[in-house]
């Protein structure tokens, strides 16, 4: 895997070739398309060109895949930057800026997205260089109601239902209480964040700054709280170690069509995998991550955001315009969406679920951004680098039955190490 930060060859050649292939086909009306990169592919490319068709001028959009960061390196040093680009994290937002890619959003377009949201794209200076296009709701588990007829309302009916569960499961070889994608890193950091928030929500915040304390009382707390449900035995199909090569869509399988395990944690994406690998009729159900206290769990979200590129006049037009939730109403009536604007109404959104989810962003008292997209460098983490294989280092500890206070011990002092090394704490 090429370090973050860097760029391999194959990544540059491949780049500079779309960068071409645009400049030379794009053209239509006596001038040069738009061209947005995005790291959106199959379900979510075909509405989002939807989107864009409505556009009052013609937009080329290429897909970069899950590691856009290393595509729009290898376009910027081609010299062949897109427009525009939508980007998965805020961090790289205001990396960009910093680099002087972007333009910043002069005067900042109005928005309804919530403040503290709005105010993760502004740049040291003060301004704004993206908005908010797409939002994921990060708190959620999926289950079958046949499977699962009352779910859990706190966190420690959460345990309970586990335990029993997995007791059975080891008794009658009947399924696992819990599915986990765990050899996709970021599972792992959301179930972190989605715990942090709950017992910890100023600790949560504080993780983001530069003088984070990765050894202090609210991480050893979430990840104690962590290892209390991880380390049961039988908790996961095929113990922790098949959980450690299994990915996120297969998690979501084992629930809705092996049926090897009864329920899965994960964003309101995942009703993609949900919809498409269902055994028979049966809708799967969510339910909020249970907190403390029933009814009052975290919220997480995540989100994808709009930048335009330094000296592109069009790419800005372009930005301003997704700014309107107006222009997202063909990927409304499609599904599989849902707008970081809370003026949206919930009732113009297609699936009940994101009718619901869009009134629990309006309503929650506190939502908080996902936590690993904030943080800088290398830590936010990708495949072996950053928080993400420190989480699977963990999540290894106390499923083989590491006591839970070594665990901690090891995975405090790596985080530590971890964001030292990219200028984001102790």
């Amino acid at each position: 895997m090429t370090a973050p930060g860097r760029v391999s060859r194959r990544t540059l050649l491949a780049a500079a070739a779309a960068g071409t292939a645009t400049i030379a086909t794009g053209c239509s009306d006596g001038g040069r398309a738009v061209q947005v990169a995005v790291v959106w592919s199959g379900g979510e490319l075909v509405p989002f060109r939807a989107v864009v068709a409505g556009y009052g001028a013609p937009v080329h959009v290429v897909s970069a895949g899950n590691d856009i960061d290393a595509f729009l390196r290898a376009r910027q040093l081609a010299g062949t930057s897109p427009d525009v680009a939508i980007l998965p994290r805020p961090g790289l937002v205001l990396e960009y800026a910093r680099r002087g890619w972007l333009s910043p959003l002069n005067p900042a377009p109005g928005h309804g997205v919530p403040g503290s949201l709005a105010g993760l794209l502004r740049g040291d200076d003060g301004q704004r260089y993206g908005v908010w296009v797409k939002a994921a709701h990060k708190s959620l588990f999926w289950h079958l109601p046949s499977m699962l007829p009352q779910p859990p309302a706190t966190w420690d009916e959460l345990v309970l239902l586990t335990r029993r569960l997995a007791a059975r499961a080891r008794r009658d070889d009947g399924p696992a209480p819990l599915a986990i994608g765990a050899a996709d890193g970021w599972v792992l950091t959301d179930w972190f964040e989605n715990v942090l928030a709950d017992v910890a929500p100023d600790g949560y915040d504080a993780l983001a700054e530069p003088a984070a304390d990765w050894q202090g009382r609210p991480v050893r707390e979430a990840l104690d709280r962590l290892a209390e449900i991880w380390s049961i035995d039988g908790a996961f199909p095929g113990g922790g170690r098949r959980a450690l090569l299994t990915q996120y869509e297969e998690s979501v399988i084992q629930v809705v069509h092996t049926r090897r395990a009864v329920t899965v944690f994960e964003g309101d994406f995942a009703d993609g995998v949900a919809r498409s690998f269902r055994r028979g009729p049966e809708e799967p159900a969510t339910f909020r991550f249970p907190g403390v206290r029933p009814g009052d769990g975290p919220l997480i979200v995540g989100g994808d955001a709009a930048v335009a590129f330094a000296g592109s006049r069009a790419g800005v037009d372009l930005v301003r315009w997704l700014t309107d939730a107006a222009a997202f109403r063909p990927w409304l009536r499609a599904g599989g969406y849902l707008s970081p604007d809370v003026t949206v109404e919930p009732d113009g959104y297609a699936d009940p679920l994101r009718q619901r989810l869009a009134r629990e962003m309006r309503t929650a008292g506190t939502v908080r951004f996902d936590l690993s997209d904030r943080l800088p460098g290398p830590f936010t983490g990708s495949d072996g680098v950053g928080i993400w294989p420190i989480m699977q280092d963990f999540f290894a500890d106390v499923t083989d039955g590491v006591p839970a206070a070594e665990a901690i011990r090891r995975t405090t002092k790596q985080l530590a190490a971890a964001a030292r090394d990219a200028g984001g704490g102790r």
